[in-house]
């Protein structure tokens, strides 16, 4: 038997693929699965498929996909319903190896629908075909440069997401993209017919591209087998979940959109907690996790010291006390150390630690930061991002930089690459808020680009940290 790699290589490394419903009309399902892989990069073959046979763009057209004279790795299906289960038939007599199975009007429609897709399940089965869908948004994939979901190519990074929604999901990565977070993979996964959640994560867990699993679900297919599956996954890469459907109103809904039976929540708690995934209660925090745990080291404890300027650093302390870190005070000799660097006017520095809105270089900041990882009672920071005049300067409108603040700007570059070195060096992890949100800051790139993170807010800088803490008892477990 094929292993899941074998399976579904076909689904997200296709050599070659066939469009059967392709259209010319710019509001159907399908021009939008010809024309978003011709401008976003894929680099095989695209054959399209119609009724007529006509060509659409500079793509040479077919009536069926038995008439593409080259072999076919995967079939995008945009066709009506009642059309598939034939289409599916003609597949696997082509010796298509996997499918993408956009079309609606399945078993989240009632029970007609629940038969007509057993009839396209029982086809790909006799024909050896693996399929997303049906009722779905198509999937991106970085490894095979293949995009049908989005009309822009998403920002390659760290990050699968997998999401049982189609239109909620699109619109969540697209927010994650311009948040900065990239993804290696975006998979829709509709009705779960065939491949389900825990096929999926099957064939994550060995996607050298992916570091870090987020899950957008509605309801299992096989519950216990993702489960199970997922025990053995976090022990090399975390898993985040959103569960829809905790309420009665939501799991009643879910039934409707993806024909699935979302659960007791009370019980699924239990079974995430048991199975060491991390649950997340807001859609969105599962990239800011997910982001942390892609790029900083796992730190060996909860205590946490902050840096940051006076309600800055007391909400960062109650937002970390508030999920259980720790703030630990800081031993006499840190105290004097820290002082050292300090304004007179300063408060004196017992985590957090506050330079009293004083003028100060990235360069003193990053050694603050240095001197509280040096503390083997300190497993991680939480600081503001290194104050970088030049952006704040363009904030203002102000025309040039006077000599004064172009050596802070280049101190506060200096710093940020001081930041940057500093989670390898200790073995512990940065995070970091910025204060305000600036066109553009060299700073924050070099930052984003070493992997450190930067928030937007003191809440979820601690919800980063916070999961960088579970993922280590984890895997500790695990």
């Amino acid at each position: 038997m094929k292993t899941i790699v074998e399976q579904l290589d076909p689904i997200f490394k296709p050599r070659s693929i066939a469009v059967i419903g392709a259209s010319q009309s710019h509001a159907k399902w399908g021009f939008r699965m010809m024309n978003r892989p011709a401008r976003t990069g894929y680099r095989g073959a695209i054959y399209p498929v119609n009724r007529t046979g006509e060509a659409i763009g500079h793509f040479p057209g077919y009536k069926s996909v038995l008439d593409i004279p080259e072999a076919v790795d995967l079939a995008v299906i945009t066709v009506p319903a009642r059309q598939v289960p034939g289409v599916m038939k003609e597949c696997a007599e082509k010796g298509v190896r996997g499918v993408v199975l956009i079309t609606a009007g399945f078993a989240e429609i009632g029970p007609e629908g629940k038969i007509l897709e057993d009839k396209v399940v029982g086809a790909a089965r006799k024909g050896g075909i693996r399929f997303v869908g049906p009722n779905c948004m198509g999937i991106w994939s970085r490894a095979g440069l293949l995009c049908l979901s989005f009309d822009k190519a998403p920002l390659a990074g760290p990050i699968a997401f997998v999401s049982q929604s189609g239109t909620f999901g699109v619109s969540l990565s697209e927010i994650a993209g311009a948040k900065g977070y990239g993804l290696s993979k975006f998979i829709s996964i509709g009705n779960q017919a065939d491949l389900t959640a825990a096929d999926y994560l099957e064939y994550l867990a060995s996607d050298e591209e992916t570091k870090v699993l987020v899950f957008y679900i509605e309801g299992f297919k096989d519950g216990e087998r993702f489960m199970n599956l997922a025990r053995e996954v976090v022990k090399k890469k975390p898993i985040i979940i959103y569960k829809a459907g905790r309420t009665a109103a939501g799991s009643k809904a879910t039934q409707s959109h993806t024909a699935s039976l979302a659960g007791s929540d009370e019980i699924f708690d239990a079974a995430c907690r048991q199975a060491g995934l991390i649950r997340v209660q807001e859609t969105l925090h599962a990239f800011d996790v997910a982001e942390v745990l892609a790029s900083q080291p796992l730190p060996p404890g909860r205590r946490v010291a902050i840096l940051g300027s006076g309600g800055q650093g007391v909400v960062t302390a109650d937002a970390c006390a508030a999920l259980g870190l720790e703030v630990p005070e800081l031993d006499a000799d840190t105290v004097r150390s820290l002082m050292e660097g300090l304004p007179p006017h300063a408060p004196r520095p017992n985590n957090p630690v506050d330079f009293a809105g004083s003028s100060r270089t990235g360069l003193e900041e990053a050694a603050v930061v240095e001197k509280l990882l040096r503390c083997d009672y300190i497993d991680g920071v939480i600081s503001n991002v290194p104050i970088n005049p030049a952006a704040w300067s363009d904030m203002f409108g102000f025309s040039g930089l006077p000599r004064p603040l172009l050596d802070m700007t280049r101190k506060a570059i200096d710093g940020a690459d001081y930041f940057a070195s500093l989670p390898a060096k200790y073995g512990k992890p940065i995070i970091t808020t910025r204060f305000r949100k600036v066109a553009y800051d060299m700073v924050i790139e070099i930052l984003r680009g070493a992997g450190i993170p930067v928030c937007d807010t003191p809440e979820e800088a601690a919800r980063a940290m916070h999961a960088l803490v579970r993922y280590a008892g984890i895997r500790k477990k695990a």
